[in-house]
């Protein structure tokens, strides 16, 4: 069989296992029953901007021409970092935009993808966000109103534990099982203080497990770039997080948002 269409953000869903779509333009098609088989993915040399859908030579934002990574909101660094907000001093570049998507409810998380780190996420994408960061494990703890507050709350827990995703370690197998209880209740003690300052419920949820659909991890982690491959040619050895993984390297997905690709099954 025979796809084409620009690239978007694998879709999934949990299940037993985490189901997976490849998504071209708007042609999802399963992954999970190609595992095992050869997949070949062939550039055809467009980049399509997400937003507007005009060529560009070049991707920013994952899937934004340039003048539409300057003036959108969701391209702006307060999306990387929630803490630095600018709504309030007026600056903010589609207020409406952020209405919708920044006040919000939010989750502060911890999550085991390559080892503790800490999160945050809007509430509707539970459980999506964990899933496209690779997290064996997830647990909620705390709920707030807004973007902004998830952040700053975010910087008082990164102060004890990283917030970063070491996305090589993650595709060379399982995390480690983490106590995310205990690590929850003592990072809770810890910023207790300074956690007074912010609006927020302490949530009492259990434990997200997550299994994904790998044959074979890699031992050795070599990522596939469309900008430097233009034809991927390999057998499909599992999925993990935006990642495909193959018997000769990795393809970042989500990091190829807007490629225009023939995909041969």
């Amino acid at each position: 069989m025979k796809y084409l269409g620009s690239i978007s953000k694998m879709s999934s869903y949990q299940d037993l296992q985490v189901k997976y779509q490849f998504v071209l333009g708007e042609v999802p098609f399963d992954l999970n029953p190609l595992i095992g088989s050869k997949l070949k993915i062939e550039f055809t040399g467009r980049i399509i901007c997400e937003h507007c859908g005009k060529i560009t030579k070049k991707s920013y934002s994952q899937g934004h021409c340039f003048p539409c990574s300057i003036k959108l909101a969701s391209c702006d660094l307060c999306i990387m970092k929630p803490e630095t907000c600018h709504f309030d001093k007026g600056t903010c570049r589609e207020p409406e935009w952020a209405q919708s998507h920044c006040f919000r409810p939010h989750i502060v998380y911890l999550a085991n993808s390559s080892g503790l780190k800490v999160g945050i996420t809007r509430k509707t994408q539970i459980p999506t966000r964990w899933i496209d960061q690779g997290a064996s494990q997830a647990l909620p703890i705390l709920e707030v109103q807004d973007r902004k507050t998830s952040g700053q709350i975010e910087v008082l827990f990164k102060e004890h534990i990283s917030d970063k995703t070491d996305w090589r370690k993650m595709l060379k197998g399982p995390a480690s099982e983490i106590d995310l209880y205990s690590w929850r209740d003592k990072l809770l003690s810890l910023v207790g203080e300074e956690l007074k300052k912010f609006d927020h419920k302490i949530l009492d949820e259990k434990e997200i497990p997550f299994s994904y659909p790998v044959v074979n991890y890699p031992e050795k982690v070599s990522s596939f770039s469309l900008d430097k491959n233009k034809i991927i040619e390999a057998k499909l050895e599992g999925i993990k997080g935006q990642y495909l993984i193959f018997d000769t390297g990795v393809f970042n997905v989500r990091a190829h948002t807007g490629y225009e690709v023939n995909v041969e099954v």
